[in-house]
């Protein structure tokens, strides 16, 4: 991907996080759930197929428009077939509580990538609370039989590792269970399922607990349907800022890009990093804060970053390298063990693609280390994807400002969650060759 200085404006795609989600309260909730600006990406039509063999309909109105109408909380059917969620992580993890705290049983299985992420994290807590594992391959992965419980158990659940899905696999579980499901999290995760949980009128309870928080869930709630809108997705948004932030002379307008700030980690660091970064129009839609950015091409420092803000950023650590390899100086991203249980492996995903791209990098334990010099790279390297739509667009994203263009293996996956990246970047003055 080649091109001159980029301009325009341009509204990413829904945030693939709440779209999975709109799917899955669409199914609990009885009665009709419509959604605008949901992800069409693979990714989140897998779960909505899933929602489907569970007992929803599941209707397209339009580009983004979608209804929903669920058999409601407690009246799942077991589906007929295995639920085939391709590369989705986070749809499979979630409908995993969600088969978890009903009584109907199924079997999770996905593509290549797939078979390879741990699901034992997610078993852990469902185990607890009465669903049984039927059947799983070799160490906790897909693909997975899994039982579950009618009478779910309401747990008090410390989760190992700050991880979203986690947390939202044990409260959509719990919401079928007699009393209160707790989660508490050392440190804070996205909090997109607790949103929703109040947007569907469940009686949820966030209170902070030392660094972290604690999530109370009330059971068996009469959810109601609701309408979801859903924001434009910052990891989406991401590609777009720093390529408008590496190519000189680039001045682009992003449109309504959700800045939770649980999802915001990486526009703080681009702006430390000395990013031309102007944040406009804030305002909240669908329940979440939302922002116009200006994006204007800018000369970047290395920075310092830490590992406390990992969860607030963690699909953007790879298009966070690209930025750091056109920077002034070292960046240090801290504590990324996270990223080796991605779709890839992607901190040696990013490592290799910098050695591709001629950037003087290093993985010290968890740690990535950047040495930029404050100008482009050399580029001209052939990037391996390992399936990874990530990782595909990051290296794309840096062969439009590196001496010589950046090659990757394949493109296909991108389609999970930004179907429309190439004539986005087209429309803003990329150029593929």
């Amino acid at each position: 991907m080649r091109g001159p200085a980029l301009r325009g404006r341009f509204r990413p795609p829904g945030d693939k996080s709440i779209s999975h989600r709109a799917f899955l309260f669409g199914l609990l909730t009885c009665g009709e759930t419509a959604v605008e600006g949901l992800l069409e990406g693979d990714d989140v039509l897998r779960t909505g197929k899933a929602c489907e063999a569970l007992g929803a309909a599941v209707e397209r109105l339009a580009p983004g428009r979608w209804r929903i109408r669920g058999p409601g909380l407690g009246a799942l059917v077991p589906p007929r077939d295995t639920l085939d969620f391709g590369n989705a992580g986070t749809g499979s993890r979630l409908m995993m509580g969600v088969v978890g705290g009903h009584g109907v049983t199924a079997t999770f299985d996905g593509d290549a990538s797939l078979r390879k992420r741990p699901m034992t994290r997610i078993l852990d807590p469902l185990r607890l609370m009465g669903a049984e594992v039927l059947a799983e391959g070799q160490g906790g992965r897909c693909p997975i039989t899994l039982k579950g419980a009618r009478d779910p158990a309401p747990i008090v659940y410390r989760t190992p590792v700050a991880s979203a899905q986690i947390k939202s696999a044990v409260l959509l579980a719990g919401l079928n269970a007699r009393g209160v499901t707790t989660v508490i999290e050392a440190e804070a995760s996205r909090d997109h399922t607790e949103k929703m949980l109040a947007h569907f009128g469940a009686e949820v309870r966030v209170t902070p607990e030392g660094a972290g928080r604690r999530v109370d869930l009330v059971g068996r709630p009469e959810l109601r349907p609701n309408k979801v809108v859903v924001p434009a997705d910052p990891s989406s948004a991401a590609f777009p800022i720093v390529a408008a932030l590496i190519v000189p002379g680039s001045d682009i307008v992003v449109e309504g890009v959700m800045t939770n700030p649980l999802r915001s980690g990486l526009l703080t660091t681009l702006l430390e990093m000395g990013a031309g970064i102007a944040i406009l129009d804030r305002r909240v839609e669908g329940g979440e804060e939302v922002a116009d950015l200006r994006v204007r091409a800018s000369d970047l420092a290395g920075v310092d970053v830490p590992a406390a803000r990992a969860p607030s950023m963690i699909d953007e650590y790879p298009i966070l390298a690209v930025a750091a390899a056109f920077a002034a100086g070292t960046t240090r991203m801290r504590g990324l063990h996270e990223l080796r249980v991605k779709e890839s492996d992607r901190l040696a995903a990013v490592a290799a693609g910098l050695a591709a791209a001629g950037v003087p990098h290093a993985i010290e334990g968890d740690d990535l280390v950047v040495e930029g010099v404050g100008a482009p790279p050399a580029g001209g390297g052939l990037v391996a994807t390992h399936l990874d739509h990530r990782i595909a667009m990051s290296f794309l994203v840096m062969g439009l400002a590196s001496r010589a263009p950046m090659t990757v293996d394949d493109v296909g996956m991108i389609a999970t969650s930004f179907p429309a990246f190439r004539p986005a970047m087209e429309r803003l003055g990329a150029t593929f060759e």
